[in-house]
C-alpha cells in the first residue's frame, strides 16, 4: 500500500537536471520510498552505481523491497545499488571524494511519515507525539513539549516554524501539560492561535513543523550535506536539491549562490523550479516543492 501511495515530487525535473548518464555513479541522499532512486536506477545500466541514504528503518525496509522488485524486473541491466541506513550528513564519510556524477536530495518528509498515525508527525490523526525519522534514537516531540521551558518552546516554534504567535502557543502548551498525542497538541495550539482568514493552512501546521525540524535536527543535516557536496562531485557532476519550506530553501539557495560566486558551481536554476498544475492536482504535496540545481566546475 505504501509503495502504491508514494508519489515522488518533481521527478521528471530532478532526472532532467541530474543529467543521468548510462554507467554513471549517483547518490540519492534521501531514499524515502525509493521513487527517485528507482527512476535513476533504470537509466544507469549494469555499469552504473546508485548510492542511497535513509535513517528511517521503516522507509529503508519498504525501499529495499521496491529496489528488489526492480532488480527482478531489470535482471542483468540492474546497476549496483548500495544502501546506507544512516542520515545523509554522513555522505562525506561514506562516499569517495570526486566520485559522483550526480547527487540528489529531497528534503521533505516522506508520505510514510505523515500518513502513518503511529509515527506522530501529523495533526490530522490521533497518534503518539514522536516525530523521529529514526525512532531508534534521539528526543521525541513529547519530551520537547512536556519538558522544555516556556521561553525555549516559544523560541523553537518561532525559529523553526516561523510562527508569529509562538509565545501565545508556548504559554498554552505549558498550561495544558502533560500532552501525549498529536490530536491533543493540535487542539491546544488551535485554541491558543485560531486560524486566520488570510491563511488556508491548519493553525497547528507551523508548530508541528517546528517540532519535527528540531527533533530531527533537519537544518543541521542540510547544512552538512551542502558543505560536503562539492567535494563529492566530479567536475561536471550535478547537484539537485528539493526543498519544501523557506528554511530549507534558504540554506540551499545560499549554498549554491556562494558556490557560484567562488567558481565552484555553475548554477543551472536562476529561479527555483516548481510543480505545474497537472502534478499538483495529482500530488497536492508538490505545491510547496522548489528544485534548485547546479553543476560542479
Amino acid at each position: 500500500m505504501e509503495r502504491e501511495r508514494h508519489v515522488p515530487v518533481l521527478l521528471q525535473d530532478a532526472i532532467h537536471f541530474l543529467n543521468v548518464r548510462w554507467g554513471g555513479t549517483y547518490a540519492d541522499a534521501t531514499l524515502g520510498l525509493a521513487g527517485h532512486s528507482t527512476a535513476i536506477a533504470r537509466l544507469l545500466g549494469p555499469g552504473g552505481t546508485l548510492i542511497a541514504f535513509d535513517r528511517d528503518p521503516e522507509a529503508m525496509k519498504l525501499a529495499t523491497e521496491r529496489i528488489d522488485a526492480l532488480r527482478e524486473e531489470l535482471g542483468p541491466q540492474m546497476p549496483r545499488v548500495i544502501l546506507h541506513d544512516t542520515e545523509f550528513s554522513e555522505t562525506g564519510r561514506l562516499i569517495e571524494p570526486r566520485s559522483l556524477d550526480g547527487l540528489l536530495a529531497d528534503f521533505g518528509a516522506s508520505s510514510l511519515h505523515f500518513d502513518e498515525a503511529h509515527r506522530g508527525f501529523s495533526f490530522q490523526a490521533e497518534g503518539p507525539l514522536d516525530m523521529r525519522m529514526n525512532p531508534r534514537v534521539g528526543t521525541t516531540a513529547a519530551q520537547v513539549v512536556n519538558q522544555f521551558g516556556e521561553k525555549q518552546l516559544a523560541d523553537l516554534i518561532y525559529e523553526f516554524g516561523e510562527e508569529r504567535r509562538s509565545r501565545r502557543i508556548a504559554r498554552a502548551i505549558v498550561r495544558a501539560r502533560p500532552i501525549s498525542t498529536t490530536a491533543q497538541l493540535a487542539r491546544v495550539v488551535s485554541a491558543a492561535a485560531p486560524a486566520m482568514k488570510s491563511e488556508r493552512i491548519h493553525p497547528a501546521t507551523r508548530t508541528f513543523q517546528a517540532l519535527r525540524i528540531y527533533v530531527n535536527q533537519e537544518l543541521g543535516q542540510i547544512e552538512a550535506l551542502m558543505q560536503e557536496a562539492p567535494a563529492l562531485l566530479k567536475p561536471g557532476g550535478r547537484l539537485v536539491v528539493i526543498s519544501f519550506h523557506s528554511l530549507e530553501d534558504r540554506i540551499a539557495k545560499d549554498a549554491l549562490r556562494e558556490g557560484g560566486r567562488e567558481g565552484i558551481y555553475e548554477v543551472l536554476t536562476r529561479k527555483p523550479v516548481t510543480a505545474g498544475p497537472e502534478e499538483t492536482d495529482r500530488n497536492p504535496r508538490a505545491r510547496s516543492a522548489k528544485l534548485r540545481a547546479a553543476e560542479r566546475n
